[in-house]
């Protein structure tokens, strides 16, 4: 039987867990923002995981900075990062305070709100597009630095997790993260739904040439 997806927020207890726990929990749940322009939902339906100081792929494998201090906690957390000078990509902490773990939402299903977002990401010539990668989705919801640090758990936040519809995990994928180098490349800490078309390709990570 088809339910229809639970509506019930997410506490800070889902998030207070092992990165590697959360991550595929995540898949199938509803992320919602709520934007000046109107709330926007989306079914998630793929995830990576950053283990903070214990992995080399993590803005945090170094410490603590200015740019990742949402990072370190306390869990429920948005951490919000620029990247290439031209997108932003949404994180979501987890584990204990200053474990610096989070998950990197790389993509999902626009449920509600699909004119708010068409009009954001113009270049998206079906639905399936709108949401299909970490910069895609943070454009579409209209996510930029201003969010980070957004308590998820907070009563009246512009940013919250839905308990949704979670995979099973029969459902759940998982392989190396996309466009990850290094000592950290091969961890398969990517999570997906299988048979999902909002779900990005895979792409190895390639050395970026600097301007000459």
């Amino acid at each position: 039987m088809i339910t229809d997806p639970d509506r019930t927020r997410l506490d800070r207890g889902f998030f207070d867990r092992p990165v590697l726990e959360v991550a595929p929990d995540l898949l199938g749940r509803t992320l919602v923002r709520d934007s000046d322009d109107g709330p926007i939902e989306l079914r998630l339906t793929e995830v990576e995981a950053y283990d903070g100081p214990r992995d080399p792929g993590s803005h945090a494998y170094r410490g603590k900075t200015r740019r990742n201090a949402s990072m370190f906690g306390p869990p429920g957390h948005a951490y919000v990062y620029f990247i290439y000078g031209m997108w932003f990509s949404l994180n979501l902490v987890c584990g204990p305070s200053d474990t610096a773990s989070g998950v990197l939402l790389r993509a999902g299903e626009v449920t509600r709100g699909h004119d708010l977002v068409r009009k954001r990401r113009l270049s998206a010539q079906k639905d399936k597009e709108l949401a299909k990668g970490p910069a895609r989705l943070a454009t579409g919801l209209d996510i930029d630095r201003s969010l980070d640090g957004t308590d998820l758990c907070g009563p009246d936040s512009v940013l919250s997790v839905l308990h949704g519809s979670p995979a099973t995990p029969d459902q759940v994928q998982n392989g190396p993260r996309t466009g990850v180098g290094g000592d950290g490349a091969h961890q398969p800490w990517r999570f997906w739904i299988t048979g999902e078309l909002t779900v990005s390709p895979f792409r190895a990570h390639t050395r970026r040439r600097r301007a000459t």
